[in-house]
């Protein structure tokens, strides 16, 4: 039984597992993680657009995109992880910020029109929610904004809840993972920041 429920979700299973590895290398701020974001992408475009969730599925197409753009932004800048020497963890600044959460309604209040109206979607006001905050939250990592970690706390909360409901549970379990993996990113960025400020205010003593 075991063997048999496996070979029906190998396919989401393989996509959990590469999302998991790909949130290991954004904590640690490794360009790797998107390459490893273009392979979960295709897989879960698949996922998604097998059961319903339309927008998700869509968003995974915009992962691909977002990847490449987020690959060639931190080719900008010095590679760096949480031993290096400097920091490149910026917080948000207020204009932007404001920016992000009218982004984020409008992409909402679209896709879930466009669910509701023209597709099959069980949940499409969830659905277009995760898809909206996931959208913006991917973003703000290109540019290394600390508080893309609480977008992601918000997002993957209500995709455990939600995909449980649905009955995909591996995706469920990849869902909970990012959610405290997404804590502990809060933790790791918050103390990179406070390095690098005490960095800067000893070498100003």
């Amino acid at each position: 039984m075991t063997a048999d429920w496996i070979a029906q979700n190998i396919v989401e299973i393989f996509g959990a597992v590469t999302g998991i590895a790909y949130v290991i290398l954004e904590i640690k701020r490794n360009i790797l993680l998107w390459l490893l974001g273009i392979i979960t992408s295709a897989v879960y475009m698949y996922v998604f657009g097998r059961t319903g969730f339309y927008a998700n599925m869509g968003l995974q197409g915009y992962y691909l995109v977002i990847s490449v753009y987020g690959w060639y932004m931190w080719r900008r800048q010095p590679e760096t992880s949480e031993e290096g020497a400097g920091s490149d963890v910026k917080r948000i600044d207020s204009a932007t910020a404001a920016w992000c959460v009218l982004a984020t309604a409008v992409i909402w209040a679209v896709l879930w029109f466009v669910l509701d109206r023209a597709t099959d979607s069980p949940v499409p006001v969830w659905d277009s929610l995760i898809a909206s905050l996931s959208v913006v939250a991917t973003w703000m990592l290109t540019r290394k904004y600390l508080e893309q970690w609480y977008v992601w706390i918000v997002a993957n909360a209500i995709a455990v809840v939600v995909y449980v409901a649905s009955g995909l549970y591996p995706t469920a379990v990849l869902f909970f993972v990012y959610f405290v993996m997404a804590i502990i990113g809060v933790i790791k960025w918050r103390q990179e920041i406070s390095r690098q400020y005490q960095s800067a205010v000893g070498s100003i003593e």
